[in-house]
């Protein structure tokens, strides 16, 4: 049932328009795997001894590695580098390590599986995606997957999915498996493909045998898929898009009647199964929102209808070309998600000259019980990016089992992996000190894959280029609002 103009207008009367991150005092702390923590008030013994009190965990320190600085009580392990480790094949580690998700492995080990964006043909990549026997689906692709299993003194990798191109992020499902999203629209005869191109795979960490003969899941569209998240209540599914020229949207798949999610199940359905829509919001007012830019207050509420995409396979055009202005809302850097609070956190990373309204990113919140979209986090244009300080470019993201978000930053200069409290305040939690480019023009990949395990005590996340897995652990605690 569509939500009407008339009811939300009513509803935003007696709500409000929300606070600035969370919505009320512990909300992101009700997230599914939170802990337990005391609210800390910046005096107990761990602050202390590290000489920080309130939000966050102090200055960050140099690393005379020059890999990742932390604040003081924290470290860092490293777990898989491009071209330096190597699979349990003896291939070398592909490279552009994205999207990844944290499950619970067997006798105590944590699975990880890793996106590598890799994009075009292999020729293209010093270390594409190996092309393992069985798991691949265009030969002519250099992305893909791997699964990493981490125990306290081993680490080992192998290859989940290859022949796959442009894996950027994906999500994890509520059965414990991956879907890992191609962010490319690329067709058969494309830069050296010989399959069409822009799906969902689902990828099992757990069971190899699963993983055999990959097939995408055409149900949820072709387009250059972003992020994916799983309402684990109703079924369906929310998928990001990351385009322009037009900007790109945000979906919904709506399962056919009698469809039960699990493992596997994704693989079964029919080309055509369910409902894929994209949507379409308005303000208090009633009036048509074109672009999420137009949002220029933390708390600001649109609700939010659903419209049928005519072709979601994109034959001819473009899925996001299919819709005419006035149809549907878009929003530049559509990115990361995740689901938490009872709905999904979701990311516009910046706008620009493409935009009706330049920032340097966006979070918000969509309740799907009150079909609403909530501003929660939203980033000025950066003035400085070379200079370490304030915080652009969001993208990969997730709910913090201490309270409020964790975000990696893509933005221009400096990179962060820094925090947000439920109420909107941030603070830094990492920063990238791999400099790729040179003394003169110093350059810094982005960071990616921003994942807890878990049991709550290790915050994975990846340094995009060359490609580094990190395992970052320290004395995590509850931050203040």
């Amino acid at each position: 049932m569509s939500l009407t103009r008339r009811d939300f207008a009513r509803t935003s009367a007696i709500t409000g328009a929300g606070v600035a991150l969370a919505g009320s005092v512990g909300a992101l702390a009700s997230a599914p795997g939170a802990l337990a923590a005391t609210e800390t008030d910046g005096t107990d013994s761990t602050d202390a001894a590290h000489g920080h009190h309130g939000v966050g965990y102090g200055p960050l320190l140099p690393d005379p590695d020059g890999i990742l600085a932390l604040p003081a009580g924290f470290s860092y392990r490293i777990l898989t580098h491009s071209g330096r480790t190597t699979l349990e094949s003896g291939e070398p580690t592909p490279s552009n390590h994205d999207g990844t998700a944290a499950f619970t492995g067997p006798r105590g080990a944590t699975l990880l599986v890793n996106n590598h964006e890799l994009k075009g043909p292999r020729s293209d990549w010093a270390y594409p995606v190996p092309l393992t026997e069985g798991l691949v689906y265009d030969p002519a692709a250099s992305g893909g997957c791997t699964v990493v299993e981490v125990r306290r003194d081993h680490v080992a990798e192998w290859v989940g999915i290859a022949g796959t191109s442009t894996n950027c992020a994906g999500g994890s499902t509520p059965w414990g498996t991956w879907l890992t999203c191609e962010e490319t629209e690329d067709k058969a005869g494309q830069h050296g493909m010989t399959k069409d191109h822009g799906y969902v795979f689902e990828v099992d960490p757990e069971d190899r045998r699963a993983n055999r003969d990959p097939q995408p899941v055409k149900a949820l569209g072709r387009y250059a898929h972003e992020a994916v998240v799983v309402d684990p209540r109703r079924g369906h599914l929310y998928l990001t898009e990351d385009a322009s020229g037009p900007n790109g949207l945000f979906y919904r798949w709506t399962p056919p009647a009698g469809f039960r999610h699990g493992r596997g199940g994704l693989r079964t359905l029919a080309d055509d199964a369910g409902v894929l829509q994209a949507f379409r919001c308005f303000d208090s007012g009633g009036r048509f929102v074109d672009d999420l830019s137009r949002a220029t207050r933390t708390g600001t509420v649109y609700g939010v209808d659903w419209v049928d995409v005519p072709d979601r396979d994109a034959r001819t055009t473009s899925v996001r070309k299919q819709f005419t202005d006035g149809q549907v809302t878009r929003a530049r850097k559509l990115e990361g998600m995740w689901w938490g609070d009872g709905g999904a956190y979701v990311v516009s990373s910046y706008a620009r000259a493409e935009s009706p309204v330049q920032h340097d990113g966006q979070v918000w919140f969509y309740d799907p019980a009150r079909r609403t979209l909530t501003l929660k986090v939203l980033l000025g244009v950066n003035p400085d990016p070379s200079a370490d300080g304030a915080f652009d470019g969001p993208d990969n993201i997730t709910v913090s089992p201490y309270g409020g978000l964790v975000v990696a930053e893509d933005g221009e200069g400096v990179q962060h992996l820094f925090g947000a409290t439920e109420s909107g305040r941030t603070y830094p939690i990492a920063r990238n000190e791999l400099n790729i480019g040179t003394a003169e023009a110093p350059e810094y990949s982005e960071f990616t894959g921003v994942t807890f395990s878990p049991d709550g005590k290790t915050l994975f996340a990846n340094i995009q280029e060359p490609g580094i897995m990190l395992a970052v652990t320290g004395p995590w605690k509850r931050q203040k609002r």
